[in-house]
This record gives C-alpha cells, structure tokens and sequence, in this order.
C-alpha cells in the first residue's frame, strides 16, 4: 500500500517534535539532530521534518511504495503527466537508502516518489559534495537535470547525493 510523504523544513527541531508528537499522538520513529520522521497508519503517512537548510515550509511532496515494480508504475504514471522525471536510483538521503524518482507539478512543487530499500547512518551519502545549499534531498527536478546536462556540475539525481 502506498504511503503519502510530507517533508517540511522547520527552524527549530526540538520544538517541532513537540507539537507534531502532540499533534500525531506518537513520537517519531526516527530522530536525528537534524531530522525526525513519524510512520503514521491513521492518516497513512511518512511525515519528515529537517532543519537542513531551507526556508521553513513545505519542503517537498511525495508517495513511498513498497516495491520497486510499483514505482516503476508510479513512474511511467508522472511521465504521462508530462513533466520532467529524474530518476535517483540507489540514493542515500534522509537516513534511509532508496530509489527515487523526481518531478514538478505544474506550479513547480517538487514530488518525490521513492522505494525505501534500507537505513543510512547520514542524511547525504557518504561523498556528500553535493549537498547543494545544505537543503533536504530534493532537487529541482527539472532545474537539477538541466544544470547537470549543460555544466557538469554536481548533484544530477544519479550521482546519489540529493
């Protein structure tokens, strides 16, 4: 079953986990210093917190499958939407290990669909050169691809970092 993700940039993590633990009547099933997330059942959600870099706010939007067949499916799916999708395969970020896809809806709102196949020890993957602005895993999706085919630079999705 599919599992609705919210990922919010907040200014102050501790009391963050406060109102969200009230809130959600739960405690987070992972807490870093940087980064909590609760895998709640009722609503069915994966919701994250970090204060890794960006404006508080919305962060990015996402669906998490069970398998990798189903985001193959969720996949070809964005890709009849008609955005840019960029695959992230075998990305470390967040603490965890996953298979990402990334793309924009129409107002650009980042959506992150991923497979989640192991944990990790980091946010970033170990050669974290590319934290970029030190903000949470989520390119620009089309903006990412486009600076990575014209300049080379660091951070397309399939270098694993973001």
């Amino acid at each position: 079953m599919n599992r609705f993700h919210v990922h919010l940039n907040v200014s102050n993590l501790d009391d963050s986990i406060r109102f969200y633990s009230q809130l959600f009547a739960s405690t987070p099933a992972v807490v870093k210093d940087d980064y909590a997330k609760w895998m709640l059942e009722d609503p069915r959600v994966n919701f994250a917190i970090s204060t890794t870099g960006r404006s508080p706010g919305i962060d990015h939007l996402g669906i998490q499958v069970d398998s990798g067949g189903e985001l193959a499916a969720l996949g070809q799916r964005l890709d009849a939407a008609g955005s840019t999708v960029v695959p992230e395969p075998d990305a470390t970020c967040c603490y965890a290990r996953s298979d990402k896809m990334w793309t924009e809806d129409p107002q650009g709102t980042r959506w992150e669909t991923f497979h989640t196949f192991g944990d990790a020890v980091t946010y970033y993957a170990a050669d974290d050169a590319c934290s970029m602005d030190g903000a949470a895993c989520s390119p620009g999706a089309a903006t990412t691809k486009a600076k990575t085919e014209s300049t080379g630079d660091c951070c397309a999705p399939a270098s694993g970092c973001c």
